[in-house]
Formats: structure tokens, sequence, C-alpha cells
């Protein structure tokens, strides 16, 4: 029986995949960019849209490592890593590789922990190929670029953009190089490649990757497969929250609807007919009840960025600013002009525990009546009761959840979730 080819091997082996429940998933992605052999190429090498195997390194290859292989470049794929993370690859290349390799070699062990269908690629000697350490689990790239930035040197590994080589990291977290001190690395990444695309191309890209996901999901839930809480909330669908906290807030505080004789209504002008014009007065005030109990005390700064461009739009009359945690902490009042310029005097102070009833409490006991409120928190909150919300009653509020995706408390208002 002749021997099989680079690519006929690669097509086998997406086959298998597919059939496989916890590897379907992956399907679409097999079918998207063009998937092609070379024999200059060390290892492989994705674009985010094209990948490219090298011809001896796919031959000496098993057909596991080869299926964990392309795996590996398919999930590169999934999560646009050449496109997101450019940023990082221009401040350190070897870094952003690794990073990005991190991510991705724990989920694919976690599908297949027993190296049943796929396995880690060896090389030469025998030693694993592919960086993989427990310590950045659940991690995104970035996460994982920073943390190798304090372990490793803002300047390690420069100059090596295309990988490097040596025997990884251990599963304990210590670093395992070899003589030359520099970490294994399973691929290469095509990032000038990425970089060549045109804007329209990635959106087109993107649409592409994001459908067949969806549909590798439904595959996968028909077959009784496993579709990873990380993919699962790559297809979550996503709210522009910023564009979201405008439109609660205009929607929220509308003008009172005047008359003015001052003014004649020019539509009826041409009729003959003398009617008043309407006008909207200057929208009143806003509250703002920002928690400073802890984890997002360090976005205070863009959250009130946004509340500037917010304030800029509807003009309100005045902000109300509050700073909780188990209590009111602090109170700010902008007026007028001041609100423009509030980002750079505000002062936050917290540090204590986490009670948002603590604000609607105060409101009503110092009197406050806000046309709306809108509270910036991380949501690990207790079970509110309503009748501490029912004392601003019927203050619209809007709940921006930053970084909890499982918040799901049923809260007084509307939620929204901060990405």
């Amino acid at each position: 029986m002749a021997k099989l080819t680079a690519e006929q091997r690669i097509e086998r082996c997406h086959v298998q995949l597919m059939k496989h429940p916890n590897f379907c998933l992956f399907s679409g992605l097999f079918m998207i960019g063009k998937v092609s052999v070379q024999d200059d190429v060390p290892t492989a090498k994705t674009n985010g849209l094209d990948v490219i195997y090298g011809r001896e390194f796919v031959g000496r290859l098993n057909d596991k490592a080869l299926g964990f292989l392309i795996l590996h470049e398919n999930m590169h794929k999934a999560y646009r890593h050449m496109i997101v993370w450019k940023s990082l690859y221009a401040k350190n290349a070897t870094l952003a590789n690794m990073a990005c390799d991190f991510v991705i070699n724990i989920q694919l062990r976690d599908y297949d922990p027993e190296e049943k269908v796929i396995e880690f690629p060896t090389d030469e000697n025998g030693n694993q190929m592919g960086c993989i350490d427990e310590a950045y689990r659940g991690m995104d790239a970035h996460q994982v670029f920073l943390l190798l930035e304090k372990r490793l040197g803002e300047d390690y590994g420069k100059g090596k953009g295309k990988g490097v080589r040596g025997k990884g990291t251990g599963d304990d977290g210590q670093d395992e190089a070899d003589g030359d001190g520099k970490f294994q690395s399973l691929d290469e990444h095509d990032w000038e490649g990425a970089d060549a695309m045109s804007e329209k191309e990635i959106q087109a890209n993107a649409k592409e990757i994001e459908d067949a996901l969806r549909q590798g999901a439904m595959l996968a839930g028909k077959m009784n497969g496993n579709v990873s809480r990380d993919i699962d909330e790559l297809l979550t669908p996503k709210i522009d929250w910023k564009e979201a906290l405008r439109e609660f807030i205009k929607t929220s505080t509308q003008g009172k609807d005047q008359t003015t004789w001052k003014r004649l209504h020019k539509r009826y002008i041409g009729m003959d007919i003398i009617m008043p014009s309407s006008y909207s007065e200057k929208v009143g005030s806003i509250a703002v009840g920002v928690d400073v109990s802890g984890s997002c005390y360090h976005d205070l700064p863009n959250f009130l960025s946004e509340v500037k461009s917010i304030c800029d739009e509807v003009s309100p009359e005045c902000v109300h600013l509050l700073y909780w945690d188990s209590s009111v902490e602090k109170h700010e009042v902008y007026v007028g002009n001041e609100v423009a310029d509030a980002i750079n005097h505000t002062k936050a102070i917290g540090g204590g525990g986490t009670e948002p009833a603590c604000v609607p409490i105060y409101l009503n006991k110092e009197s406050i009546s806000p046309e709306c409120l809108v509270v910036f928190t991380d949501g690990y909150i207790g079970k509110q009761n309503p009748k501490h919300w029912e004392l601003i009653s019927p203050t619209p509020v809007l709940w921006c959840i930053k970084g909890n995706s499982n918040f799901d408390l049923d809260v007084v208002g509307k939620i929204v979730h901060v990405e």
C-alpha cells in the first residue's frame, strides 16, 4: 500500500476530527482559508485564515500528534489571535507567540486529557513540544503576556519572532528551558500575513469564523460533544455596553416638552395656521454609583470618561457621583460646566464591603431624585432587597456589570455587561 502524502494525511485527519464528538466543533474552521504543505516551513503557521504545514514536520508526526497540530492552528483562527493581539506582537513577538500558545494548549489538553485522540507533538529527541502551564489556566493571551513579561523580562527573545526552541514550561510552573534558556515553540505565527489583510477582509473573515463555530457548536450538541466554556463565551452575543449606556440615559432623561409662542411651528405656517413650537428643557440630574470595593477600582477613569461623553450628549444640569462599598463613602456633585471636567477633579475613596443598596438608601435619605441611576460594579454582591430600591422609585436603574458574565441576580432595573 502506497504511503500517504502529507496532504492526504491532513485531509484524513480533518475527517476523523469532524466525526469525533469533542472536536466536531471545529469542523467548519477546517474549511475556511487555504490549507497547504510547504517544504520550507519548519512546523506550521497560520495568518488567522490560511494554514501552512511543514512537509518534513508532518512526516514525522503520528496521527494523534498531527491532530493536535491541526487543532492548534485552527484554534488560533477561532480566537483570531493574529488580528486581536497585533499590539502584543509589536511589543515582543516571542512573548506574544508564547502567550497565544499557552492559552490554546491547555484547552486542547482539557478536550482530551487521556490523549486518546490527540497528543502533544514531540521534537527529534522525543521532548514534548508546545508551551503549557496550569498557572495560566482561564487567562487570555494578553493576561498571559503580562505575566510572561514579569517572569522572563520585557526583552526576552527579541528578534526571534518566528518562534523559539527549547523544552517548554512544566505543569508545576517551573521553567524547563534547555541550555540556551529558550522555551519550546510548537508553531510559527504569521503576523505579517495577517497584517496584510484589509479591514474589509478582516471583518468578512471574522463573520465566517463565527458562523463556522456556531454551526460546529450545533453539531457538537447533536453528537453530545463538548464545547468548552472559552468557546461558548466566544459565541455569546456581545452588546456594546457603552452604546447601551448612552441609549439608557438618553431614553431615561428625555427633556420635558414645553411650548413657546416666541418661535412659531414651521410645519403649520404654510397652512395659515398659527401654532407654538415645542422645545425640550435641559435634562435635570443623573446619578452614577461607582463600586470602589476592589476589582473594578482601576477601571474608574475609563468609566468616568464614558460618563463624560454621555453628559456631553444629554447636557444634564447636575451629576451626582457616588462612591460606594458597604456604604456611600463619598458624594461629589458636578453642575453645569463642571461636568465636562469631572474626570480631572474626582477623588475616589473606598475599599470596604460591597452593598449596592446603600446607594438608593442614601439618595432617599438626602432627598435626591435623579432622572436615572447608573450603578457600576463587578456584580459580586449579595441578594438585593427590592424594598431598598423602591425608595427611589420610579427612577430608572441601569447595572453595568464588569467582568462577571455569570451574574444572574434578580435586581431592580436593567443589566448590561461591561467588556
